[in-house]
C-alpha cells in the first residue's frame, strides 16, 4: 500500500520540489498540506496566506492552517501545534515530508516530535548537492521569485528577481545557490503540480531592517 503523506508546505521552492517528487513516486499518496504561519503571513517567505490558499487550490490539494503565537515559539509548544494540527486536520496520514536539504541536524529534530506520532519522516531532497536541486528546480518548470532576503548575507537588489540560471550565475562566491543558509526565500507562482499558475502583483519592496521582503497580491 501507499504511504499516505503530508507535506510541509512553505509556498516556497524547496517544498515545491518535494511535492513534485514525492507526486511521481509510486510509494506515496500526497493527502495534504500544511502551513504554519503567524499574524495571516507564512515567516521567512512573508507570503500571505490567501496566497498559499490559492497555491493549493491550484495544486488540487486540502490544505492544513496551523496558525502560531509568535515567529519563534517555545520548541515544546511548536511541536504540539504541529502534531495537533496535523491529527485535527481529518486526514488519515502515515507520513510527513520536509524539503530540508542540508543535513544540519534538522532530521533529528524533525523525528523527535513526528516519529512518536507513529508517522514517518520522509525527507525526499535531504544530502542532495544544492546546485543540482537549483538546475532541477528551474529545469523542471518550476517558477519562482525572490520574497526575502537576508542583507546581511546577500545585496538587497535580489529581491523580486526570478529565480533563474541567470541569477544562480550572478549569486556571490559563497552564497548556496538554493539560499539553504537562510540567504534568500521565495515564493511559487506555477510549477508542474499546479492545474494554472498564479498571477501576483508586486506592489512595493519592504527594505528597513535586515531582512527586506517583496509585497504583492494575487491578481483575480
Amino acid at each position: 500500500m501507499k504511504k499516505r503523506i503530508i507535506v510541509s508546505w512553505s509556498s516556497g521552492k524547496d517544498s515545491t520540489l518535494t511535492l513534485c517528487r514525492l507526486l511521481e513516486d509510486d510509494r506515496y499518496q500526497v493527502v495534504g498540506l500544511y502551513t504554519t504561519y503567524v499574524a495571516g503571513t507564512v515567516p521567512f517567505q512573508a507570503t500571505p496566506i490567501d496566497v498559499v490558499k490559492a497555491q493549493a487550490e491550484s495544486i488540487g490539494l486540502p490544505l492544513v492552517l496551523i496558525e502560531l503565537n509568535e515567529v519563534f515559539p517555545p520548541n515544546d509548544v511548536y511541536q504540539k501545534m504541529v502534531v495537533e494540527g496535523i491529527r485535527s486536520s481529518g486526514l488519515n496520514v502515515d507520513a510527513v515530508a520536509f524539503g530540508d536539504m542540508f543535513c544540519n541536524g534538522i532530521e533529528e529534530y524533525r523525528r523527535s516530535y513526528i516519529e512518536p506520532q507513529s508517522w514517518q519522516c520522509i525527507f525526499p531532497l535531504l544530502g542532495e548537492e544544492s546546485i543540482m536541486l537549483a538546475n532541477e528546480i528551474i529545469s523542471s518548470g518550476i517558477k519562482t521569485t525572490l520574497s526575502t532576503v537576508d542583507t546581511s548575507q546577500l545585496d538587497g537588489k535580489y529581491l523580486g528577481r526570478d529565480y533563474n540560471s541567470a541569477l544562480i550565475a550572478n549569486l556571490p562566491l559563497g552564497c548556496d545557490p538554493c539560499g539553504e543558509d537562510g540567504e534568500f526565500h521565495t515564493i511559487v507562482t506555477d510549477a508542474p503540480c499546479f492545474q494554472y499558475p498564479l498571477d501576483i502583483e508586486i506592489t512595493g519592496f519592504q527594505r528597513e531592517g535586515r531582512f527586506h521582503h517583496l509585497s504583492y497580491h494575487l491578481v483575480s
